[in-house]
């Protein structure tokens, strides 16, 4: 025989300081934005279009058929040993990426260094150097990525000595600083604040002791 239960709800703000920190885990959880790293992703495909990374595309099947383009940028996070970011690309010389950075990053120190390190072995190598990025085996940080460096010279020169373990600490280097953006966006989005607000916005309701309800 089917029954009414009968139960008292709250909002975010009428929870007690233990109940309202459960219902921010509950939140953070299950009903942050699957997508909350869209926005660093694009500013970063941007930063990567000025430095010379063409970031690769990879097709993702889908339930309806057919698939779609995805970029190959992954993360791991962010709390436990081996976190770190990883993309797969191709890398080539752009001369103006020095001043482009700085004029769309003017305060960003570690992406100008990582900038000047490769525009400094690029002039050893007149603009010559290549590099292919790509990700291997299953865990998924810097050191994961296999970085394959050549310099395309038409007069047959090789690279100058310690081009390539330059070329490669430079590219880990960025996947590094990605990591360190998204740990800090991560941060930011699920601070008590901006959880707070997302809830309140949300309407969400739960029970004294601060689970989900209804």
């Amino acid at each position: 025989m089917s029954q009414i239960i009968s139960t008292t709800v709250y909002t975010l703000d009428e929870l007690s300081g233990a109940a309202r920190e459960n219902a921010r885990s509950w939140y953070r959880e299950h009903a942050l934005n699957d997508d909350w790293y869209q926005n660093v992703f694009d500013e970063f495909i941007g930063i990567c279009n000025i430095l010379g990374v063409d970031i690769k595309m990879h097709k993702v099947p889908v339930p309806s058929g057919g698939s779609r383009q995805h970029l190959c940028i992954w993360f791991s996070g962010f709390c436990h040993q081996g976190s770190g970011a990883a993309f797969e690309g191709e890398y080539a010389y752009q001369p103006q990426a020095v001043y482009r950075i700085r004029e769309h990053f003017p305060e960003d120190a570690e992406l100008h260094r990582l900038t000047d390190s490769l525009q400094a072995i690029q002039l050893h190598n007149s603009g010559e150097l290549c590099a292919t990025i790509r990700h291997h085996g299953q865990h998924i940080h810097e050191s994961c990525m296999a970085i394959t460096v050549e310099r395309h010279s038409p007069s047959g020169q090789d690279m100058t000595a310690d081009s390539e373990a330059a070329i490669t600490e430079a590219i880990r280097e960025l996947a590094r600083w990605l990591y360190n953006w998204l740990e800090t966006e991560y941060g930011w989005q699920t601070s008590p604040a901006i959880v707070d607000e997302d809830i309140t916005d949300g309407k969400y309701t739960f029970t004294e002791t601060g689970q989900r309800f209804g």
